[in-house]
């Protein structure tokens, strides 16, 4: 069959395809049907990365006391000893020890590491910090203290500034596995932020991992990770790895041995 031919035998068809793109093209869709009208939460007030809390945050740490905190359980930072994290969160463990005065917590370092009262799954979280305005120390032993996402997954604290140090280490570092994409430090004694957005693991019935943890951080106002995938829990020796555990888990803060301060702690649950 020639072309021809075969154009004049589908002349039709053509037609009609002509036809119908074009009236498609043409044709005035109503406006309503690109309208999604399902009602918003209220309108919630804030004032930016420093004071006050958006109207819709649970308070976790107004400067006033440590009732929202408790005393944690050791220090984990070890994969393999994640199922006696989870059984010891079972017990309660005394009042939070740290120090609390003029509307901050410090570390009263060898007190041991705090923990949230409540758990958490998926959340925004704001907190701020500062490390100790005289130098004493260096690498990792110079303001070090951590932000342990349901006390699992640890953000870094750390002075690092003009304080060299492994990269996946400083402040802002998924600790031990990924180092923020630029360094946005403040001087030491100078007040610090973290805008901490989470996304929780799944794991199934058998206790296999569905979809890992994934984490964006703001760190006084400069993006540092932009939902960055978590390879498992953090170690401090070996590399990471998923190991089941419950869906929702409290918000840890560890006492490295250094007097860091914080102040202005709120959680948004997504």
């Amino acid at each position: 069959m020639t072309k021809i031919k075969f154009i004049l035998l589908n002349l039709p068809l053509l037609f009609f395809l002509i036809s119908t793109a074009f009236a498609q093209q043409n044709m005035e869709w109503p406006h309503e049907l690109t309208e999604d009208w399902t009602p918003v939460d209220d309108s919630v007030s804030t004032t930016g990365y420093f004071g006050q809390a958006p109207s819709d945050a649970i308070m976790l740490f107004d400067g006033s006391d440590l009732s929202n905190w408790e005393a944690a359980p050791g220090y984990f930072i070890n994969a393999e000893q994640v199922p006696e994290y989870l059984e010891a969160l079972q017990t309660h463990h005394g009042p939070a020890p740290w120090k609390v005065e003029d509307g901050v917590m410090t570390v009263v370092p060898g007190s041991g590491n705090i923990m949230t009262k409540m758990g958490f799954t998926d959340f925004h979280l704001h907190i701020e910090w500062k490390t100790p305005e005289e130098i004493d120390g260096e690498g990792q032993g110079r303001g070090n203290s951590g932000v342990f996402l349901q006390g699992l997954y640890e953000i870094q604290v750390l002075d690092s500034w003009q304080n060299p140090t492994y990269p996946n280490g400083q402040a802002g570092s998924i600790y031990k596995q990924t180092a923020p994409m630029v360094n946005a430090s403040r001087p030491p004694g100078e007040w610090q932020s973290y805008d901490i957005f989470f996304e929780a693991a799944y794991f199934d019935d058998t206790g296999k991992l569905i979809k890992p943890a994934y984490v964006t951080v703001i760190h006084n106002g400069v993006l540092i990770h932009h939902k960055q995938k978590i390879k498992g829990p953090t170690t401090f020796i070996g590399p990471p790895k998923y190991k089941p555990h419950p869906r929702k888990l409290p918000i840890g803060l560890q006492d490295h041995g250094d007097y860091v301060s914080f102040r202005n702690i709120w959680i948004r649950e997504l």
